[in-house]
């Protein structure tokens, strides 16, 4: 760690978000038809490593792998059961005057990959305690179009609280320059899909007005969803607004279940007067990981 970076400059640094080139995407399940998959963002260990060399050094942490296994176990691949067991792997994450903090990761034996798999899985785990990647668990549900090969046709951009201040700034600018600009496909006029316009409308109650207005202004420049000027922007626009129901959602059910207090003293730390009144996707993010990690607390102590 460079002599003149105090602590807290150290857990900053470590708690961006990776370059968007370091951020892949893979489909975790796929809808029943086939033709929509749940993509979620992860990025490739290596960039994990170099992230802690540049803020830590290389001789400033280190990492240690224990590994164990559990057979047999019966489980149906490819329509049969076979016989096969599992590799857990747990990892301990130490960073000089930062303490240690452990995470695992497991694969089922018979997958070629295992091993190498349930060791990333343990290693980003841990890394998570400390803040690095944390932000990957923010981000709500995302449904694309996938091939016949599972893989998606097209894959989703980031939202500008997941890039790194640098690109985040240049994302900005090119949004203010480009603003008035944007006679591409992105904004033609195209057929609708009045189905759509429904969804996206019927989305309305439960996220707010104030979010709901700022997903279509952010993704489509319109007003409301009878204003957008395409069917690929209606998709886009759906996609963001159902997330924002699934996060929201999660909000409410665990404020079900905390003391009202604790959940007005959340809304108080993000100066959100009101569930109905989430300004942006940032907000809400940050607000899902707030009530989990009360939650979560609340749980632990009920457990005791």
């Amino acid at each position: 760690m460079e002599q003149t970076q105090t602590a807290s400059e150290a857990l900053l640094r470590l708690e961006e978000p990776f370059a968007s080139k370091e951020v892949k995407w893979i489909v975790k399940a796929t809808s029943r038809d086939g033709r929509k998959g749940r993509v979620v963002p992860y990025a490739d260990p290596r960039a994990y490593t170099d992230r802690l060399n540049q803020v830590f050094t290389a001789s400033g942490w280190t990492r240690q792998y224990t590994v164990h296994t559990v057979s047999p176990i019966t489980r149906v691949k490819k329509d049969k059961a076979i016989q096969t067991g599992k590799v857990i792997v747990t990892c301990a994450v130490s960073i000089t005057g930062f303490g240690s903090h452990t995470g695992s990761g497991e694969e089922w034996a018979d997958d070629e990959n295992a091993m190498t798999s349930a060791e990333a899985q343990a290693f980003k785990r841990a890394c998570s305690v400390f803040g690095l990647g944390r932000y990957f668990y923010d981000f709500g549900e995302m449904w694309v179009e996938i091939n016949e090969y599972k893989q998606p046709r097209e894959l989703p951009d980031l939202p500008s609280w997941a890039l790194p201040p640098a690109e985040r700034k240049s994302a900005e600018s090119r949004q203010t320059t480009q603003g008035t600009k944007r006679t591409d496909t992105a904004v033609q006029k195209g057929p609708l899909d009045a189905a759509v316009t429904s969804r996206i409308e019927s989305c309305r109650r439960e996220v707010g007005q104030v979010l709901y207005t700022n997903i279509l202004g952010s993704i489509a420049k319109a007003r409301s969803a009878r204003d957008i000027p395409n069917q690929h922007l209606q998709l886009e626009v759906l996609k963001w607004m159902e997330s924002g129901v699934r996060g929201l959602s999660q909000v409410r059910t665990i404020a079900s279940e905390i003391p009202e207090t604790k959940f007005y003293d959340v809304l108080d730390s993000l100066q959100v007067q009101s569930i109905d009144k989430i300004p942006n996707f940032g907000v809400l993010s940050k607000l899902v990981k707030k009530m989990k990690e009360i939650h979560s607390r609340q749980s632990g102590v009920s457990a005791a």
